[in-house]
């Protein structure tokens, strides 16, 4: 049953356009939330933000950013913070993939994921976080992954996946104090089209590549961007105002071998 939890809440979130950022948009303005999605590329978000509102009634604005970049992060934060009324939630969760493994991967490769998630997250939180401490409120989640514990040929992803939960209880230590609340959500496979594009590029047919992953998941099924979104909302909600620092496993349980 849909609450009305984001009643008076605005949330940033960044990589928004599409996957689990756009679920995760499109969760918080169900439950009555003003969204800002965030994106590289502004016609997506803009067509998003457009797509959310008209469904949910509520105030949905798409941004451009380069969330590497310190000056556009600054900008489009302070645009939103302005056209929302404020900042209560920020969710990191821009993010890219250049898999190889190690002595085939380029400086290029290694920098570009590194910049998009660790440093992207960096510049996203230092900005959104004035408002949060000025208001002594404030719900941050970061985007972590199950590739965080180890993963062939994802030796950059994996590494900035793991920098993410080091850098969520860090600001859980030092932002707690100022009732702002920071947690990173680790999904398993789920279902999106960056994932899509792993299958193609490993060669197999994005169904086919979904049934083989959900035979290693407890649950039996792969995950899907809303999964992911709805404990993302569960953790930017009072409900969780106790939860703080943490680490969350989206994944369906253990992999299994069956």
């Amino acid at each position: 049953m849909t609450t009305r939890r984001f009643a008076d809440r605005r949330a940033l979130i960044t990589g928004a356009a599409r996957g689990i950022g756009r679920a995760t948009a499109a969760r918080f303005a169900e439950d009555g939330g003003s969204v800002a999605v965030i994106d590289l590329d502004l016609a997506a978000a803009q067509e998003a933000a457009k797509a959310i509102a008209s469904e949910f009634k509520t105030v949905a604005i798409g941004f451009a950013c380069d969330v590497t970049k310190k000056d556009h992060v600054e900008e489009t934060v302070a645009d939103a913070a302005t056209k929302l009324g404020g900042i209560d939630i920020l969710v990191n969760n821009a993010g890219v993939t250049r898999d190889n493994l190690v002595h085939k991967m380029d400086d290029d490769d290694w920098d570009m994921v590194m910049a998009v998630h660790l440093r992207g997250a960096f510049l996203c939180t230092r900005a959104a976080q004035r408002y949060m401490v000025a208001q002594k409120y404030g719900k941050i989640v970061n985007l972590s992954s199950t590739s965080a514990l180890g993963n062939r040929g994802q030796l950059n992803y994996s590494t900035a996946k793991a920098g993410l939960q080091g850098f969520t209880r860090s600001l859980a230590l030092e932002l707690g104090r100022f009732n702002i609340n920071v947690n990173a959500v680790a999904p398993g496979f789920i279902d999106t089209e960056m994932t899509q594009q792993t299958a193609r590029r490993l060669g197999h047919d994005p169904e086919e590549y979904r049934q083989m992953r959900a035979k290693n998941i407890a649950i039996g099924r792969v995950g899907v961007p809303r999964d992911v979104a709805n404990l993302i909302a569960f953790l930017c909600s009072d409900e969780a105002s106790f939860v703080n620092g943490q680490v969350i496993y989206a994944s369906g349980g253990p992999e299994t071998r069956r």
